[in-house]
């Protein structure tokens, strides 16, 4: 009866991970077209007839370790890469370098769009005073009508010289769509995306179907947000020298943020980090959102995409998103 309970328990254990494995030869592996499934399939064959060939549970363990040890070494050994025929949004990746009081994006996206949401590229070299820093803004993307999964952006307010937006994407190649099973793989690579509120934000508030966007300021020290704002820009060089794959799961837009900051400065995991479409509510928790209001009251007054709808200018977009949410002066 034991050695049954140990069994079905490592059949429990493993079947996951072996349902994982299936996926990284179908995603991942070496062949075009069709050819990967014929390989998944062959590698469960194998997989049967290696687990199957002793009654002894050791043995069986044995064989299916190196079945999968077969699959997970190459694929650990499969490297991101910036060389691809991206598509036009992430073209570009962007660098930054500082010198004294001095703060210089390149490749710092500057896009219009046409009424249909096609892109009008435009990728500038930017450049910030530090000593103009003053504030650190939060727009939380929803989609589709979804309340669990949403796309976090965080925005640094540089006074007269404007704002820079930072949104942490899947990197995908030209006729490549995002798709969240897909995205567990080595199939996207992440990019920092450095631009413009007019562009980021405007996007998804005006061009971009059944996209809500939310906006809150928050309420921290002048010293924590360059202590954020330094996190970025050392990640994007670190991106930019060594890119990395996105995972839905662990390197996505909520994730790489977390792991940006330092573990000491870090809050406690939650589960919201992972259903970030609820990041604004534990956000609020920390008692870093205005407080004048309750939550709920705070962000339906915060909904961004009426008032961008009704002033689309670019050139005053950051201030018109601004106007009545509160918490902005």
């Amino acid at each position: 009866m034991l050695r049954n309970l140990s069994g079905a328990l490592l059949v429990f254990i493993l079947f996951p991970v072996t349902l994982w494995t299936v996926g990284a030869i179908w995603f991942d592996g070496p062949l075009p077209g069709v050819g990967n499934g014929l390989l998944a399939v062959f590698w469960v064959i194998l997989l049967a007839f290696a687990v199957t060939r002793s009654r002894k549970l050791r043995l069986r363990f044995a064989g299916w370790l190196l079945m999968f040890l077969a699959v997970l070494v190459p694929w650990l050994l499969k490297k991101p890469s910036n060389d691809r025929d991206w598509e036009v949004e992430s073209a570009n990746v962007p660098g930054v370098t500082i010198e004294g009081d001095l703060v210089t994006f390149t490749n710092f996206r500057n896009f219009d769009y046409q009424p249909d949401g096609t892109p009008i590229e435009k990728w500038e070299t930017k450049q910030f005073h530090l000593s103009k820093l003053k504030h650190m803004d939060f727009f939380m993307t929803y989609w589709g009508g979804r309340t669990l999964v949403g796309h976090p952006i965080f925005s640094f307010d540089f006074g007269d010289e404007g704002h820079v937006a930072f949104s942490i994407e899947s990197r995908r190649e030209k006729g490549e769509t995002y798709d969240v099973l897909t995205s567990l793989y080595k199939q996207y690579e992440l990019i920092y995306i450095v631009g413009a509120e007019s562009d980021v934000i405007r996007l998804r508030t005006n061009f971009r179907k059944g996209e809500d966007v939310f906006l809150y300021r928050l309420k921290i020290k002048e010293t924590t947000t360059r202590m954020r704002f330094a996190e970025y820009l050392d990640s994007i060089n670190r991106f930019q020298a060594r890119p990395a794959w996105y995972n839905a799961i662990t390197a996505n837009c909520t994730t790489a943020v977390r792991g940006q900051i330092t573990t000491e400065e870090r809050h406690s995991l939650d589960w919201r980090i992972l259903a970030n479409g609820k990041l604004d509510e534990a956000l609020n928790e920390l008692g870093i959102f205005d407080k004048s209001l309750p939550f709920p009251e705070l962000k339906q007054r915060s909904h961004i995409n009426p008032a961008a709808l009704a002033n689309p200018d670019p050139a005053t977009f950051s201030e018109t998103i601004r106007k009545g949410v509160p918490g902005f002066e």
